[in-house]
């Protein structure tokens, strides 16, 4: 007897016959996107009950009867997701806040989305994160946390684009796509198969938030602002006030540590925090570090100082010695979202163990927190407080500054030598796990230091940080920040006279440009580094590289003429690796351009040449050209490179792999075989910024949906095709699919 599970598959394999779509169609048509809808109908997935819903809207059909059987399945179970935890520690001397609280749990499970607003200091991301861990259990698919930096001095608030990308990232989904809406998309498709809870703090208005919120399905999200976000429709708002009476004097007596709500002065504290959380910890940490004052003692030392905040912080400095003071202000230059030790003692050139001391106390002394083992952070205000005394008090300020870029080089330069790379002979010693987790843990900060870097116009760092991260941004394709660090350092590179790297800082922005499918301003790129004068290892790189922008774009004899170039000067190098590659590609061009013989020798060539997933290129390549010659060599081929592909993980290449299928099967007149493996193929982009490949794949899809008949998806596709190319300046491919689409009905 077959499993719930398998019985539900049967019930939903039956209605995507119903109703006569593509996977992709019916995705659209159902509101899902393709690759979540491809998990519900292998089984990989149970999906919502609401999806069920929608898909039997699609097709007209009563869902009642499925709910037993989804039930059944839902209760068996799929795989579940691993769970992940973003969320900073929760405070241990938490206060107050129960109608608040209360009124935010009751929001979220009724209307999914909250927003949590008020003035600097109340307390807002402390109740936003009490709240997140109360509910953990109810999320078990994970808490996300990410800071919008919307008032975060010295930094600009994260963009709408960019904040997706970090919480799709959190979701393993490493190659988001390049638009913004569709990475919208996107996110609110992950988020529709888990349960989970987001907080996005530190929110400057509700443009920077509206695209990030959940669309259907049980996750939440849990939002702080400084500002009412009344334009954020549905999304209720929870204002925090300032605490007053009991809960006031308890947190500021938990802090100091004695019982100090009848002791005289306590309501001239009070009222001299302003109710402020923030404030209260801190003055209650000063009492708590002096011993011999009184609470009055407290209170006229408040009064005597003009302003809530200076009073307060200034309270708290005093208890520091001269180091410590001087550690604090030099804090608040960091770029960056958090720090530790390490780059603590780069900044005050400190030794280790005098640094770890140093930030114990300014830890008790509520100037710094510790969301996790190991990794500190500072309160917006104080922070702004202490780039203040920096900027007034530190003649080194700058000097301290350079140290830390220079360290964040330093350590990126190091994890990123133990990673293999295509580029790179022999990684250094060590974990390349540990220097992935690395680059994962530090990039916002990494990015940070860069734009730090060049507003003082420190050229060393700005040229040297986006080449230590060429193997992250490699399996991150994608990542908003990557062109203009790339466009930067070069520029830097130029102002150094280092010609060579200029010219590498070149070839690899040509690179990314030509995977968002901006062929123009790759090939501008490629061809800036060529009068760079490279020597022959980039000179290769660059030659194979200009081949697959030229092949890109439809000028094959321009295209073949600079595979030459490089198969040429990877042999004369010994590269075995490129050389393989350049007789591949080439062999492709050849095969377009109709010389079927040439085009297999060169293939077999690169197969016998290549190792381990280097022979992909060369079988893809094999079994196109022997699609219409020897089915049985070319499947065989095919299915070769795909397992390569899925044995290393390679993403865009399983895509490719299962495309080229699609086209094998086409020839050999087989194409609803052939549209099952375009199909795969797109599902398969749709998460991946692969701009240049989702082209190509489209063109492919779309010519054997004539074939076969499925003129509605034919036409969707070319329609596709042709919007990308016209925003990305391709007039090649729009020619092509608008001269396709003409020739369809």
């Amino acid at each position: 007897m077959s499993s719930p599970q398998e019985q539900l598959v049967v019930q939903l394999a039956r209605i995507k016959e119903l109703s006569g779509l593509s996977l992709r169609a019916l995705a659209a048509r159902s509101g899902l996107s393709s690759s979540s809808l491809s998990r519900y109908l292998t089984g990989r997935l149970v999906p919502p009950w609401d999806t069920v819903v929608a898909l039997c809207r699609v097709v007209g059909r009563d869902p009642r009867p499925l709910r037993a059987v989804w039930a059944d399945a839902a209760k068996a179970g799929a795989a579940p997701v691993p769970r992940r935890n973003d969320l900073p520690a929760d405070l241990f001397d938490f206060t107050g806040r129960e109608a608040e609280c209360a009124l935010v749990e009751e929001l979220l499970r009724t209307v999914g989305a909250v927003v949590v607003d008020g003035m600097a200091g109340v307390g807002k991301t402390s109740l936003a994160v009490h709240v997140a861990h109360r509910l953990a259990t109810a999320y078990p698919d994970g808490g996300l946390y990410l800071d919008l930096q919307g008032f975060t001095p010295g930094q600009q608030p994260l963009d709408p684009q960019a904040a997706l990308g970090r919480l799709l990232n959190a979701l393993d989904v490493s190659h988001p796509p390049a638009g913004a809406a569709e990475r919208a998309a996107l996110w609110r498709s992950e988020l529709s198969r888990r349960r989970a809870l987001v907080v996005l703090d530190n929110a400057v208005d509700a443009e920077q938030v509206r695209p990030l919120l959940p669309g259907a399905g049980r996750s939440r999200v849990l939002i702080t602002s400084r500002h009412r976000l009344v334009d954020l429709d549905g999304v209720p708002p929870v204002s925090l006030e300032p605490l007053t009476g009991g809960d006031a004097a308890e947190l500021f007596g938990r802090a100091a540590g004695l019982a100090l709500t009848e002791e005289a002065g306590v309501s001239q504290v009070l009222q001299q925090c302003g109710g402020l959380p923030l404030a209260l910890r801190m003055a209650g940490a000063r009492l708590r570090h002096r011993p011999g004052w009184t609470v009055a003692v407290l209170a006229e030392r408040l009064r005597d100082t003009a302003g809530r905040f200076d009073s307060v912080f200034g309270m708290s400095l005093h208890q520091l010695d001269a180091v410590q003071r001087r550690t604090f202000r030099l804090l608040g230059l960091l770029p960056g979202a958090d720090f530790d030790a390490a780059v603590a003692g780069a900044l005050t050139d400190l030794p280790p163990d005098r640094v770890g001391a140093v930030l114990e106390e300014l830890i008790d002394a509520h100037l710094i927190q510790e969301p996790a083992p190991g990794r500190y952070r500072m309160h917006d205000l104080i922070r702004q407080y202490a780039a203040d005394l920096a900027a007034a008090e530190e003649p080194q300020a700058e000097a301290a500054l350079r140290r830390v870029l220079r360290h964040y080089l330093a350590l990126a330069v190091a994890h990123d030598r133990t990673l293999p790379a295509p580029h790179r002979r022999e990684p250094a010693p060590g974990d390349p796990a540990k220097a992935m987790a690395w680059f994962e843990a530090e990039y916002v900060n990494l990015v940070a230091a860069f734009d730090a870097a060049v507003r003082l116009g420190l050229d060393e760092v700005v040229a040297e940080l986006p080449q230590a991260l060429r193997v992250w941004f490699f399996r991150h394709r994608g990542t908003d920040e990557q062109v203009r660090m790339l466009e930067a350092a070069a520029a830097a590179a130029g102002r150094l006279a280092r010609h060579q790297q200029r010219a590498a800082l070149l070839a690899d922005l040509g690179f990314a440009r030509a995977a968002a499918g901006r062929l123009t301003e790759a090939l501008a790129a490629y061809e800036l580094a060529e009068q760079s004068g490279p020597d022959d290892d980039l000179a290769a790189g660059l030659a194979l590289r200009l081949g697959f922008a030229r092949r890109d774009s439809g000028d094959l004899q321009a295209a073949q003429a600079q595979l030459r170039r490089a198969r040429e000067l990877f042999e004369k190098l010994g590269q075995r690796a490129g050389q393989a590659q350049a007789m591949a590609v080439e062999g492709w061009v050849a095969a377009h351009l109709g010389r079927h013989s040439e085009a297999v020798e060169l293939a077999r060539a690169s197969v016998a040449l290549a190792e381990g997933p280097g022979r992909i290129t060369g079988l893809v390549t094999l079994g196109v050209a022997l699609a219409g010659h020897d089915p049985a060599e070319s499947l065989g081929a095919l299915h070769d490179a795909l397992r390569l592909a899925e044995e290393h993980n390679l993403q865009h290449n399983r895509a490719w792999c299962h495309n080229a299928l699609g086209v094998a099967l086409m020839v050999m007149g087989k194409p609803e075989e052939a549209l099952d493996h375009h199909r795969r193929a797109l599902e398969l982009l749709e998460p991946l910024a692969e701009v240049q490949l989702e082209i190509d794949c489209l063109h492919a899809y779309a010519q054997t949906c004539r074939a076969a008949g499925h003129v509605e998806e034919a036409v969707a596709a070319l329609d596709r095709i042709i919007a990308l190319a016209g925003e990305l300046g391709r007039p090649y491919d729009e020619e092509l699919a608008r001269t396709a689409r003409e020739t369809v009905r």
